[in-house]
C-alpha cells in the first residue's frame, strides 16, 4: 500500500497546471482628460455618461455620471470592426451629446484552455462630433490586459 502512494504522488502532481490565468484579464481602453495646455484635467462641474450602441440596436451604460476624475476607463467590443459611442455631458444648464466612432482590428489571445478566451485590439482610428469634444487623440493602440496604459488623450471644449 505504501508504494501505491509513492507511484500516485508524483502523477498526481504532475496532473496540475503550472499555467497560471492573469488576475487582471478585463480588457479595457484608457482615456485621460486634458485642458488645452496640455495638463491633465478633472471632470470637475460636469457629468459624463457613455453609452455604447449594441448589435442588437439597444444601447447599454458604460459609465454613469463620471465627475471629480480625469482618468475612466471603458470596455471595448470583440465583435465589431468599430464601436459606437455616446458622451453624454452634462450640468446644470447643458445637455450635450457627442457620438465617438473607435476603429480597431480584433486579435485572439490564447494563453491556456483554463483561462477564459480574450481579444486584444489594436487602435486603427477614431472619429467624433465636435458638441462637447474639442479632439480625441489615439495615443498607445495596443490594447490588452494592461489598465495602466493611456489610449485616448480626451481634449473637451473649454467654456462648457
Amino acid at each position: 500500500m505504501n508504494r501505491l502512494w509513492f507511484l500516485l504522488i508524483p502523477v498526481l502532481l504532475g496532473a496540475c497546471s503550472s499555467i497560471d490565468c492573469p488576475v487582471n484579464n478585463v480588457v479595457e481602453t484608457t482615456y485621460v482628460t486634458y485642458d488645452s495646455e496640455g495638463n491633465e484635467l478633472a471632470l470637475s462641474g460636469d457629468t459624463l455618461a457613455v453609452l455604447s450602441l449594441r448589435s442588437d440596436g439597444q444601447d447599454t451604460l458604460l459609465l454613469n455620471r463620471q465627475t471629480g476624475s480625469s482618468t475612466f476607463h471603458l470596455p471595448i467590443s470583440y465583435s465589431h470592426p468599430e464601436d459606437v459611442l455616446f458622451f453624454c455631458f452634462y450640468n446644470d444648464s447643458i445637455f450635450v451629446v457627442d457620438t465617438v466612432w473607435v476603429k480597431k482590428d480584433d486579435h485572439p489571445h490564447f494563453e491556456s484552455v483554463d483561462c477564459s478566451a480574450a481579444f486584444f485590439h489594436t487602435l486603427t482610428g477614431v472619429r467624433y462630433t465636435t458638441h462637447a469634444i474639442d479632439s480625441i487623440v489615439i495615443n498607445n493602440p495596443t490594447v490588452d490586459y494592461d489598465n495602466t496604459t493611456v489610449h485616448f488623450r480626451y481634449y473637451p471644449k473649454s467654456g462648457l
